[in-house]
């Protein structure tokens, strides 16, 4: 398997200074995962004039949305894709990208709300994204169940993979891609190999070459 594309994400809003820090320090990311709403404590919106800044300096935007608590239930499924879109649509991404849901692994997740992401995303025109650690947590059991609940998840969602996580390294020193996978079809299309960069308050990334058209 190919090395894959380098790239980071970041809670932090990306100014000037935490770019120029990246650049230096770990490499020219292709794509920086950014998420779509304030978070007290957690993330920081981002904004029309960071999207520009990205998109400028040639870096694409990899929209991750993470304003819920746990991904359970169909109902708040829906909920969480609404909320998603009209973010997106706020920002001005355009459609046929995706929007990442941040199931974190301490997350509580079941098929009924990963289904509802899928069902409620796609007619909108994004294309649905799940960031989870399948290694951990009940993420790999309940994404398999939505897949055989309705096999559009398996088409359509694009996986962004926690794990394993060997480390921050340099776009030089990134490892072979080597995300973590599921017992069941998934297009596994990014993965977080390093989180907590010690040079930036970035996570160091890398993603299958066919990702790099659903981001903006």
């Amino acid at each position: 398997m190919a090395k894959g594309i380098w790239g980071v994400d970041s809670a932090q809003a990306v100014t000037e200074q935490l770019f120029q820090c990246a650049r230096s320090e770990l490499g020219y990311p292709k794509f920086w995962g950014r998420y779509l709403s304030d978070v007290p404590n957690v993330s920081d919106g981002l904004t029309k004039e960071e999207i520009t800044r990205l998109r400028n300096y040639g870096v694409k935007v990899l929209p991750i949305y993470n304003a819920f608590r746990e991904a359970v239930g169909y109902a708040n499924g829906q909920v969480a894709a609404r909320n998603a879109v009209f973010h997106a649509r706020r920002l001005g991404i355009p459609k046929n990208k995706v929007i990442f849901a941040n199931i974190e692994d301490f997350f509580a997740v079941d098929a009924s709300w990963i289904v509802a992401w899928v069902e409620t995303l796609h007619p909108t025109g994004y294309r649905p994204g799940l960031y989870a650690d399948p290694t951990k947590g009940d993420f790999a059991a309940a994404y398999c169940e939505a897949v055989q609940r309705n096999n559009q998840v398996a088409v359509q969602a694009i996986i962004w993979s926690a794990a394993p996580r060997p480390g921050t390294t340099t776009e030089q020193k990134a490892p072979r891609y080597q995300p973590a996978s599921l017992n069941c079809s998934a297009n596994i299309w990014a993965w977080q190999y390093g989180r907590d960069a010690e040079s930036c308050p970035v996570d160091t990334n890398l993603v299958d070459r066919r990702l790099l058209d659903f981001l903006y």
